[in-house]
């Protein structure tokens, strides 16, 4: 261990957001280990150990989150008094994406026992350990979402309410909005009754390559550079749910990553805002895409799932905390975006 800064598990390491967290700890000289149900599948994960595992199992769980360090790994019967305790353990594990997933009512049930299930694993396991250890020096980071806050604050596209204290009382406009609301109050609650020290991020739209890009599950800005770059050089026109006034921000994965170890490193419990105060409608999107994409794009507006008309980050606490801000434009991080997608395609072809 002398070799290694810190320990750290990463849940849901095969994701998205979860891939670049473990790139960005082995950077910083930890010792990680990722768990998924699956492999990244944009590149080769970064981890000391990969567990391939089941977070909705207890069992699975409880064999996690006990460090085993360089006496063996998680394969390897090792008795309780040889494990120790991460120094830090990252939740990013749901059952979630955009909302052609997310708001058709169809995948709730699933959304919901998955999503709650894991995070009640988590916190329970984590909570015993602690007791079998006599410590609770294990930083538990749980990621959020701004899909949380009330309907009836983000009527306006012009000018939704988004402020942490907005919260209440709450209205979210989906189930997933529900469960994570739900689990922040859940890792809340392990906080205060077991003295389990937690960090909470509300996430707002965050994008950037290795996301997911198709399929059904993957949000606006992959969505729509996908279909900018199936376009010819010539240009044409893609479809766009609604009319597309509808509002959002997007943060880029980098800065996220930024934010979140930020978060990590404070005292700060949460929860807090982690996105970009850039609001745009989804026919700007359009428009930035087709700008970096050099082609002529034009909209065609159809019915489909849209969520709230407005939503946007509010960045107040997350500044006052942590000193921390977006600063990389909408522009330069939907241009790296579309490169990346436009490469997927090319490889494909």
């Amino acid at each position: 261990m002398s070799d290694y800064k810190k320990t750290a598990l990463v849940l849901g390491a095969g994701g998205f957001i979860g891939s670049h967290m473990v790139k960005r700890l082995r950077q910083e000289g930890y010792w990680v280990r990722g768990v998924d149900l699956k492999y990244p599948e944009f590149s080769s994960h970064q981890a000391n150990e990969f567990v391939v595992g089941d977070l909705r199992d207890p069992y699975m769980v409880r064999r996690c989150i006990r460090y085993g360090g360089e006496r063996g790994n998680f394969y390897a019967q090792i008795v309780d008094k040889f494990l120790e305790p991460f120094d830090e353990i990252y939740q990013f594990a749901a059952d979630m994406g955009g909302a052609g997933f997310v708001f058709t009512g169809e995948n709730d049930a699933d959304i919901m026992h998955n999503s709650v299930s894991i995070n009640l694993n988590v916190l329970e396991e984590q909570r015993k350990w602690n007791e079998i250890t006599e410590q609770n020096k294990t930083k538990i980071f749980y990621s959020g979402s701004a899909c949380m806050y009330p309907e009836h604050n983000q009527l306006d596209p012009n000018n939704p309410d988004c402020r942490e204290e907005s919260a209440y009382p709450a209205d979210p406009d989906s189930e997933y909005g529900w469960e994570k609301l739900f689990s922040e109050r859940l890792y809340l609650a392990y906080n205060r009754n077991h003295d389990i020290p937690v960090r909470i991020a509300r996430y707002h739209n965050i994008f950037g390559p290795e996301g997911t890009w198709e399929g059904g599950r993957e949000k606006a800005p992959a969505a729509i550079c996908r279909k900018v770059a199936y376009l010819p050089e010539s240009g044409g026109s893609i479809e766009v749910w609604g009319d597309g006034l509808q509002t959002r921000s997007f943060l880029f994965i980098d800065e996220c990553i930024e934010a979140t170890k930020r978060m990590m490193d404070s005292d700060f419990i949460g929860p807090v805002n982690i996105g970009s105060e850039e609001m745009v409608t989804i026919n700007e999107l359009v428009d930035t895409a087709a700008r970096v994409s050099g082609k002529d794009v034009g909209k065609i507006h159809i019915d489909g799932p849209l969520g709230v008309r407005g939503r946007n980050s509010n960045n107040d606490l997350v500044r006052e905390k942590l000193g921390w801000d977006y600063s990389q434009t909408l522009e330069e991080g939907i241009r790296i975006t579309y490169n990346w997608i436009k490469k997927q395609i090319e490889v494909r072809a």
